[in-house]
């Protein structure tokens, strides 16, 4: 895109942002309506609308009729307010854990081809004071990026594979065969651990929390020094992680059949 036309790109977006705001305000509005509002012409209006509808934001009501919001903003608005949930309702569940547990507790999602921690709650033996919230973690050397990773698309899943992966310690898995059978028993056993492998001194293990569908939407991870959760504590609370994961999984509209 040249410069001299960056201006008028940002005009467009601006003016399809204030279309939406207009159709949510009144609920439905025609093509005459939305210009007259905007102090654009009809034309301008009918080229944004088109664009607005081609992506399912808005729909015609009738032939040649007005227009509302179409289904495609209430997917959008879906996914925000699942995202707004899972951290609100996360908070809760990560500080019962971390009680539970005395271990630091955190819940992640996958985005961009990385996981980003959206709640965290430091147990009572907790002696870092670092807080993950906010923070972009690889997914191959972080079990909870292991399990979200172990349950994307396949497609995706080769695709991040084939990256160059980096090497944060000598533990650190890079080779793509290796990661992908380690994986495959990420999905076998239901959790995922990490020895190691992001940080010299620090092990993690995670399960995977679902949203409606069954879908894997986050990881909950709970992490400490090696000298404390040790490989045999690791599966002993297992459980506890998983029931407390199942527990939220329920309360963001999950049922196991």
């Amino acid at each position: 895109m040249r410069n001299s036309e960056g201006p008028s790109q940002v005009q467009s977006v601006d003016r399809a942002i204030s279309v939406l705001e207009i159709l949510a305000r009144e609920g439905e509005a025609g093509i005459t309506e939305i210009s007259v509002e905007l102090g654009v012409h009809k034309s301008t209006v009918s080229r944004l609308v088109s664009v607005l509808e081609a992506r399912g934001l808005v729909e015609q009501l009738g032939e040649r009729g007005k227009y509302a919001i179409g289904f495609g903003m209430v997917r959008l608005a879906g996914a925000a307010t699942g995202r707004m949930d899972l951290a609100k309702l996360g908070r809760h569940s990560c500080q019962a854990l971390a009680e539970s547990l005395g271990e630091t507790v955190n819940i992640a999602v996958a985005d961009d081809g990385v996981a980003i921690n959206i709640s965290q709650a430091r147990g009572t033996a907790a002696i870092s004071t670092q807080n993950w919230t906010g923070q972009r973690t690889p997914l191959h050397a972080t079990s909870s990026g292991k399990v979200l990773l172990a349950n994307m698309d396949e497609a995706e899943r080769r695709k991040l594979l084939r990256r160059k992966l980096e090497q944060y310690t000598p533990r650190t898995t890079v080779e793509p065969a290796e990661l992908t059978l380690e994986l495959d028993r990420v999905l076998e056993e239901g959790y995922a651990a990490c020895f190691e492998e992001l940080e010299l001194g620090l092990h993690a293990v995670a399960v995977p929390i679902l949203g409606p569908g069954g879908e894997v939407i986050a990881a909950m991870s709970a992490s400490g020094p090696s000298y404390r959760l040790s490989k045999q504590r690791v599966r002993q609370i297992v459980r506890p992680m998983t029931q407390a994961a199942e527990e939220l999984s329920s309360q963001l509209g999950y049922f196991k059949s």
